[in-house]
Formats: C-alpha cells, structure tokens, sequence
C-alpha cells in the first residue's frame, strides 16, 4: 500500500511516544519504466519515417516528431512531479498533527487534540468513494484523498485503532 506506519517507542516501552503515518500516490509507471517507454515511443512513432529516409519529406515530418516525443515526455513529466504529494500524520498523546507537502504551493498544517479529534468515512457522500476525514479545532482535514477506495477504509480502520490506544 502507497502508505506506511512508523511506531516509536517510548522509555517504557510499554506503548509508542509517536506514531507517524506516510502516505503518497500510487506510481504506475517507475521512473525507469519511463525511460523505456519513451524510448518505445520514440521507436515506434520513427518506423514510418524509414519509408522517406533520405528524402527532403523527411525534414518536413521530422519537426513533429519531435513535437510528439516531447510532448508525451513533458506529460510524463509533469505527472510525476504533480504526484509529489507527501502527508505525513504525527500521533502522540498529546498531539494529532497532519502536514501535507504539496508539489507546487505552500504545505498545509493542521493539528488538534486527539482526544476530542473525530475520524469519520463517508462511502458515498465524499467527492470520492470511502472518504476519510479528521474533524477537530474547529477545521475538517482530508487524508489519502489519492489513495483507492478500499486502501481508504483499511487506512481509516488502522487510524481509528491507533487514535483508541492513544486516548486511553
């Protein structure tokens, strides 16, 4: 799953001081995979050039078959840099704390209490299936809006058992 738990132990050991919560978009495509699929691209998108090697045609196609490779190269691009999203969950006793790193614009914080914090999942009343929600100090915050629908309701599953052995 696009995301992972990090528990740190306290003096006691009894029970983790901090729990921290990783979550990321989903990649598809490694970014070595890209290079070979732009290089498939590139080769495929050539074969009908061979036919006017050698011809001035040539040079008149060529121009657009550079447009087209750099195209799918800058999508590909652009793609990866807009899935940079990083959140980042802090829980302790004393503490619940979001941190959102956004690839292009300011990262958002939230914080609150965890004990008057409400985690809530919307099946179908969110803008996507399974939408999970923290509500507490007067704001609602999303988390894992990028994430599947049923990786949602196993992160607001494994999120409220962590937030109960908190607050006891």
């Amino acid at each position: 799953m696009p995301y992972e738990w990090i528990d740190t132990a306290n003096q006691s050991g009894d029970r983790p001081a901090e729990i921290e919560l990783h979550c990321w978009p989903y990649r598809s495509l490694p970014r070595r995979d890209m290079v070979l699929f732009i290089g498939a691209t590139a080769v495929l998108i050539s074969l009908p050039l061979i036919v006017v090697l050698g011809s001035p045609i040539l040079w008149g196609l060529l121009p657009f078959f550079l447009i087209a490779l750099g195209a799918v190269w800058y999508a590909l691009e652009r793609s990866y840099r807009d899935g940079e999203i990083l959140e980042e969950l802090h829980l302790t006793p004393d503490e619940i704390r979001i941190d959102r790193h956004n690839p292009r614009g300011p990262d958002q914080h939230w914080d609150a209490n965890p004990h008057w914090v409400q985690i809530a999942l919307d099946h179908k009343d969110g803008p996507v299936e399974n939408y999970v929600t923290l509500r507490g100090a007067g704001r609602e915050v999303e988390l894992g809006a990028f994430l599947m629908p049923d990786e949602r309701a196993a992160l607001y599953s494994e999120l409220k058992q962590r937030l109960d052995a908190v607050r006891t």
